[in-house]
């Protein structure tokens, strides 16, 4: 019986290899489908990064390439114009009147609500109105200076929820609207006297001694829609495959994110590497900020509170900000988040 011995390659043989190799990774490559991704590089960002950090993206083929923006509202335009896919923002006056001229873009799933406990955005008061005596309750609203982000934007129908509680409406404060971090400066200047702001500036403002933290929203208007996950018109219908596939990269990063909360911080099994993952993607690159923040909340199979963006739009329609004939309904498709979170299944907190 003749033996057959293992022959080392030849020249040939190894030229063969090297082909095969190349030809195998050149079309692992040729497998992988950019997903442009639109980001405000901010905390309720995080299950976008995680997303990317932790492979969940990469598992679905899919390469993240981020974009940054200052703000949600630039991201609409170009999202309607095919040239990002997906965007983190919120669900403003200026995306339905997108919608209402034709520009199709879709909220699909939740990036940042609060739920009991987490509200990262709080009504925050120049402390020496609290020491004073002069700040009492929201009725003490009533012609203040009070700041917010921007108009038109979940936070201005917070406000609104705010001064109602007051017995007061929208028209009693005077309105300034500037960036988070600026808040921090008014409140030390005195050139506001109250206002609506996102953490970490609200324990910045604290550790200062500059403003108090007189409520939380999600005490005055629990489970609000602050941040959606937007797709572009041409990602949900040139690209279905991928807008599925990458919704489940999404769900399992949210669920990830989820098991670092516990007691209204990033401090559950996952937090440590949450943080991580923050300080790598964010501008904030002290752990200890996101080790003091009260974190935003995210549901754990994508679904949007409906009813909070239902009373978010009437504000808005109330303030005259709504122009032509748009709805709700029209700027919602849940059926990406839906698919996901069948295929993934109940989503079991990890509590060790």
């Amino acid at each position: 019986m003749q033996n057959f011995r293992q022959r080392p390659f030849g020249s040939a043989g190894s030229a063969l290899l090297a082909a095969v190799l190349t030809f195998g990774s050149g079309f692992a490559l040729a497998q992988m489908e950019t997903v442009r991704i639109a980001t405000t590089a901010i905390s309720s960002d995080a299950t976008f990064f995680i997303a990317d950090k932790k492979g969940y993206f990469k598992q679905e083929g899919i390469t993240a390439v981020f974009t940054p923006f200052n703000s949600g509202a630039k991201m609409i335009a170009p999202l309607g114009a095919g040239q990002l896919d997906v965007g983190g923002g919120s669900a403003t006056a200026g995306l339905y009147n997108a919608i209402a001229r034709g520009i199709n873009v879709k909220i699909v799933a939740d990036k940042g609500s609060m739920p009991p406990g987490y509200g990262f955005t709080s009504i925050m008061v120049r402390k020496d109105l609290i020491d004073s005596g002069k700040f009492k309750s929201f009725a003490d609203m009533k012609g203040l200076t009070v700041a917010m982000g921007a108009e038109g934007t979940s936070g201005a129908s917070a406000v609104n929820e705010a001064l109602k509680i007051g017995g007061l409406k929208y028209s009693d404060i005077h309105v300034v609207t500037m960036g988070y971090p600026q808040h921090l400066l008014a409140f030390q200047n005195k050139a506001i006297d109250a206002s609506l702001t996102s953490e970490p500036t609200v324990t910045r403002a604290v550790q200062e001694g500059v403003a108090v933290r007189f409520s939380t929203n999600d005490t005055f208007y629990p489970n609000e829609q602050v941040a959606v996950v937007l797709y572009g018109d041409d990602f949900i219908k040139s690209r279905p495959e991928t807008a599925k596939k990458f919704m489940r990269a999404y769900l399992k990063a949210v669920r990830f994110y989820n098991d670092a909360l516990k007691d209204g911080k990033l401090a559950g099994p996952n937090a440590a590497e949450v943080i991580s993952i923050l300080t790598q993607y964010t501008k904030i690159k002290d752990p200890e900020v996101y080790r003091a923040i009260t974190p935003s909340g995210c549901n754990p199979d994508g679904k949007v509170n409906l009813a909070s963006l239902e009373k978010d739009f009437q504000f808005f329609k109330e303030q005259g900000l709504i122009e032509g004939n748009v709805n709700v309904g029209q700027a919602v498709d849940a059926s990406f988040a839906e698919a996901a979170a069948r295929e993934l299944g109940p989503y079991v907190r990890r509590l060790d």
